[in-house]
Formats: C-alpha cells, structure tokens, sequence
C-alpha cells in the first residue's frame, strides 16, 4: 500500500498481449444504433467516466433527469458525496428512477460514492441508499481525504494487480448472499459484484487503466 501522496492520475498500465479490450462491436452499431452508457452526471468524475466510454467504443450519456435512463446499456454513479447525491436523488425522483431500471435488469456500476448509494445499508447515519446490493457499507471506511492512498489490489479474474486510487473510500463490513468479492484491502472488501451489479471503493477512472470498465461493459452490461 502506498502512502497518503495521492497521484490523481494513478500509474500508467500499459496493455500486454492477452488482454482482451472490450469495445462496442462495428456491426451492432450499424445495425441497432451506437451502445449506450449512462454516467449519473449530479457531482463527482463524469468528465473521466464518459472519456473512457468514448475510448471503449460507446456513446456516454449523461443522467440528470429520469428520462435520461431511457434505452441505456447500463449506468455508473461516480464518486462525489454520497448524502448529497442520495438527497438530490430524492428530490428529482432518481432514487426510485434508478431502482426501476435495476429492477428491470438495467447493470449499475457504483464507484466510491456510488458504492455506498448501491449498499443496503450502512453504519452511518441514515440517508437515501439505492439498495441495489445486499450489503453493510462503512462509509469514509478508510479516512478523510488527507488519508488518501494508493493500493495494488489483486482482484478476481484480472491476470495482474489494478492500482486502487482511494479517497475518502468506503469499504464494505459485510455481504450477504449473491454477492461476489472482487477485491480486498487487508479484510475490508473494496470491489464486488452481483447480479447487474459492480461496486468499487476506489476510482478506477482516475488511472490509465481501463480494465475495470471494460469489465463492468463485457461481464455486467453484457457487451
């Protein structure tokens, strides 16, 4: 684990043979429209998010608005503050927007923030969560943001460590059935996934490696 230096553009990966980057396939697009993403655009890094997906071969769209969810391949909610969110959430109807499209088989994608949204509950204090994965989220789990760090993080099905770039990052205390850990720092779970469903404590798109968008794009959205 590195120490509280926090490099925000993370290290560089270079790609090696062997890995299989995810894009959105020619031929789909030309026969049923561009792949389309959501990035929950209310706070945090969407800039980031939707950059990758363009790289990826996507259309990023930004989701403000419940109407915004219409037709998309799936959904990140990035990084940012999470009682903020939760509330904006609430107020412009989201909240349940977001859960509908969940419910209906729509794949999410929480980062950070986005991972405590998506926990069904959390130590805290309460606030709006989604729900969306059967989970206790200990929120600022790993400090304020002076106790930013990085990490290297073995995770399940990568062939090499993903540098973790964690701020202000939760961690999951516990998970209940049909949850798959992904990822650990020490005892304290960091990525998961279940059905639709991938949560990361860290901010993958803060680093050139893309490895983890393109396994939310291939193995949650299905693409």
């Amino acid at each position: 684990m590195a120490g509280n230096g926090l490099s925000r553009g993370g290290r560089p990966v270079t790609a090696r043979k062997g890995d299989r980057p995810v894009t959105a396939r020619k031929a789909d697009r030309e026969a049923d429209g561009p792949v389309r993403v959501g990035v929950l655009a209310l706070q945090g890094d969407v800039r980031e998010h939707v950059e990758i997906l363009r790289k990826l071969g996507v259309e990023p769209v930004e989701v403000r608005q419940v109407e915004d969810l219409m037709g998309l391949s799936g959904l990140i909610v990035p990084g940012g503050e999470s009682t903020t969110i939760g509330k904006v959430l609430s107020e412009t109807g989201l909240l349940d927007g977001i859960r509908s499209y969940f419910y209906k088989g729509g794949p999410v994608w929480g980062t950070c923030a986005g991972m405590v949204l998506a926990a069904s509950a959390t130590t805290g204090g309460r606030q709006p969560l989604l729900g969306l994965m059967n989970a206790l989220v200990e929120r600022n789990g790993f400090g304020r943001q002076v106790h930013s760090f990085e990490a290297d993080l073995d995770v399940e099905g990568f062939d090499r460590p993903f540098t973790g770039v964690f701020i202000r990052a939760p961690f999951f205390e516990d998970v209940g059935p049909g949850v798959e850990v992904l990822g650990k720092v020490g005892e304290r779970i960091v990525a998961a996934k279940g059905e639709n469903i991938l949560v990361t404590a860290f901010h993958p798109e803060l680093t050139d490696d893309v490895r983890f968008h393109e396994y939310f794009l291939r193995e949650v959205c299905g693409i």
